[in-house]
Formats: structure tokens, sequence, C-alpha cells
């Protein structure tokens, strides 16, 4: 039986890992089927502290892995297919086989809602992203577009006015879904344009983005317009879908934690962007996962366990 399982291998699940080893706390990782979250299809990451010539996403999360595998981490990969909090020991199931466990750290991380596109696919870090905090740097004096018309949108289109020379809004309808103050914020920026009742066919580009093809949802006309990147403003989507019934959420599926990292069961912890629905960085998300570490190695100790 375990003490700790961590569920997910980003930042958040990998630090809370490497804390739980050196505790000797013994962390199982469950990876899921894409091993280090998020970051893997990032490219190059120039705000992670420590690497002032910045590190590929891979890369990072490849150095963070063995690190938790020097202190004794396990891993298993595959992807948590039913977990049963009702009871104790905690029961946590990947792909047919249980395992027992006193604790749970949950980091399963949250999606980028994407248009489905395979030129999307294809593209990502070539020129798409979702992430303007992260990628807005490399797109300097060049001319973006911003999928999406709520706060999401505004934000990444408002964030990426400090770089790029232009950012045009696509929004499938003839007015703005974001707060009024993000809408007077976006409006007002004479960096940022708008077309309206439109969505993304296809994005255009081999190696790199060249521009995208728009329909009109209107008039199902067609036209391309030229653009140096992509970025989806629509939203993340936590991976918490598993988990529901059992613990406690809020409307959009983020786990409500209390008292930094713990949830409405003794003994379960989440940590990243499964409870983070501000910050969404990887320099977050590992903060938290040492947090989960530190009050699931607390837990175990008052609970004579460790």
């Amino acid at each position: 039986m375990s003490k700790v399982i961590i569920i997910g291998s980003g930042p958040a699940g990998l630090t809370a890992a490497i804390y739980a080893a050196r505790a000797n706390l013994n962390p199982l990782v469950i990876e899921g089927v894409q091993t280090g979250g998020q970051l893997m299809i990032t490219t190059m990451v120039e705000n992670y502290p420590g690497f002032p010539d910045g590190i590929m996403g891979p890369q990072l999360m490849e150095h963070t892995k063995k690190q938790a595998e020097r202190f004794g981490t396990d891993f298993v990969s595959g992807d948590v297919t039913s977990v049963d909090f009702t009871k104790r020991p905690f029961k946590v199931e990947v792909d047919g086989k249980l395992f027992d466990t006193r604790s749970v750290i949950i980091a399963s991380g949250a999606s980028a809602m994407l248009l489905g596109l395979e030129s999307e696919k294809r593209l990502m870090g070539r020129g798409v992203s979702a992430c303007a905090t992260c990628d807005a740097f490399f797109f300097k004096n060049k001319e973006v577009v911003v999928v999406g018309g709520g706060d999401t949108a505004m934000e990444e289109a408002i964030f990426l006015t400090k770089f790029a020379t232009k950012v045009t809004v696509i929004h499938r309808r003839d007015k703005l879904r974001a707060s009024m103050i993000m809408q007077e914020r976006a409006i007002n920026n004479e960096k940022i344009s708008f077309i309206w009742d439109s969505v993304v066919d296809d994005i255009l580009g081999d190696e790199t983005v060249s521009g995208i093809r728009l329909k009109n949802v209107k008039t199902g006309q067609n036209a391309e317009f030229r653009c140096d990147g992509v970025f989806m403003g629509i939203g993340h989507q936590p991976n918490t879908s598993l988990f529901k019934g059992q613990i406690e959420m809020d409307e959009k599926g983020y786990i409500i934690t209390r008292n930094c990292t713990e949830t409405n069961i003794k003994g379960i912890f989440a940590a990243g962007d499964v409870q983070d629905f501000r910050y969404k960085q990887a320099v977050t998300a590992a903060g938290s996962g040492c947090m989960a570490a530190m009050d699931a190695e607390k837990y175990l100790e008052e609970s004579g366990i460790s």
C-alpha cells in the first residue's frame, strides 16, 4: 500500500513527487498518457526560474522527472480510470489495476480548449498557442490573432499588445461575451481590431503559421487572413471529471481547496491547474505541488502513518 499516490506528471505532480520522496513517503506517480502535462506541447520556456537562456518544455519535464526518480519516486504509465475516496484506504484504478493508498494528491492539470483542427495540432508550438503569458515574447513586432470573445480572449489579446504590432480578435458572434470592463479595455486598445461573425476554418502554414482561413457564419463566405500566430482564447477545462461526486468543485470543474491544498476529504489534496483557475503557470503549479506534498506529509504524520 502506498502512503501517497500522485495523479498527474506535470510541474505540480512531479514537484509534489520530489518533496514527498525526500520526506520518505515513497510516492507513486500515475503519469497519464501524456507524461509531463501541457509543457510537453510547449516549445521554449523562458519564464521558469533558473534557466537564463530558456529551456524546451519537454526537456524541463524530463529533468524534473529524473530529479523525482533520484529520490525514489515510482512511476506507473497509463490513465486513472476510476477512484474511490468514500472509504479508507483510498482506491485508485489504472487500466484495470487497483492501487490502495493512505493519501492522494490530485495534479491532473487542465487542458486548453481547442478548435479541433488537424492544422492546429500540427502547428501547436509553431505559431499556435493557448497561453499568451507563455509565448507572447516570441511574437514581438509580429501580427497575431486571438480566437474567442470572453474574458480569457480579451486578457490574451491585451497582453499580446505588449509585444505584437497588431492583434486581431476573431469571434463567432457580433458582440463579445466578456465582462464590460474587459470589453472596454480591448476595444479602446489601438492595437486590437475585431473580425465578427467568423470562425477559423483552418490554420495555414507548413513549418510555421502563415495565416488562417475564416468562414463567416452568416454568409458562409470564406476568406484568408495573414498572421504570424494564432492564440486560442476559448478557455481551459480542468481534468477533474473523474472526481465528480466525490471531490467538491466549482461550477467550472475546478477543485475547491482550503488551507492551500486540502480538499473536502481529509487525506486528499489538489495542486496545480486542477484548482488554479487564474494563473495557470508552470512555476505556480510547481509551488502548489510542493505545498500539497508538505500538507500530505503533515496529514500522514498526524494520522500516525508516516
